[in-house]
């Protein structure tokens, strides 16, 4: 008979599975997405300096909660929560599931790929892979890795952590679709007609 280990050695070993790959799969298209336009300086400042300032404090805190599980879960006890063995398993099976979800989103973006709301001088608009139903899937995925961390680690700040970026991100993508209409105008317009924000849209 095949015996679950539920303790929290195993549990740390397998969210470090799932975020090596998933972290590896996202530096690799930054880093490729940078290279295809190396003399090219975003403007960050156009999302907003007090967004970009608070959403990235939200991030470091989300990785700093992950990273800190991880070296010293004892550290990490405050905001600890009991969870039954096969839930925080759970947890296991959305993070094997965020990477292929991420590659996929990747590489449909391919060199469009920015860390702010400005789109590069080479920007295309994409409308494939995941982008056919969603126009920003990139932060449902993250959403599913999220909450496979939160599960695995059983602890309640990662997932916080990420609330409170997501509400910064959700202002910030109104900026980001404006840019979009502004660079591909009409076409845009239908785009967003047709597919939804962060979930597909309901077909009637």
């Amino acid at each position: 008979m095949l015996t679950i280990v539920n303790n929290e050695t195993t549990f740390r070993a397998a969210a470090v599975l799932v975020l090596l790959p998933l972290v590896s799969v996202a530096a690799y298209h930054r880093i490729r997405a940078a290279r295809a336009s190396p003399a090219e300086k975003l403007d960050r400042r156009q999302e907003g300096l007090a967004r970009a300032i608070a959403l990235r404090l939200c991030g470091l805190a989300m990785w700093a909660g992950m990273f800190t599980y991880l070296i010293s879960p004892e550290t990490m006890r405050w905001s600890q929560v009991d969870l039954p063995g096969w839930l925080r398993w759970a947890g296991a099976g959305l993070g094997a599931l965020s990477v292929p979800l991420l590659w996929w989103q990747m590489q449909a973006l391919g060199r469009n790929l920015t860390d702010t709301v400005v789109t590069r001088a080479n920007a295309t608009l994409v409308t494939s892979g995941p982008y056919r139903w969603v126009r920003h899937p990139l932060y449902m995925i993250a959403l599913i890795f999220v909450a496979s961390f939160s599960l695995l680690a059983a602890n309640w700040f990662v997932l916080a952590s990420w609330v409170g970026a997501m509400a910064f991100l959700r202002a910030r993508t109104r900026i980001e679709e404006q840019k979009l209409v502004e660079r591909f105008g009409d076409e845009y317009r239908a785009y967003m007609r047709r597919t939804g924000r962060y979930f597909p849209r309901l077909r009637r």
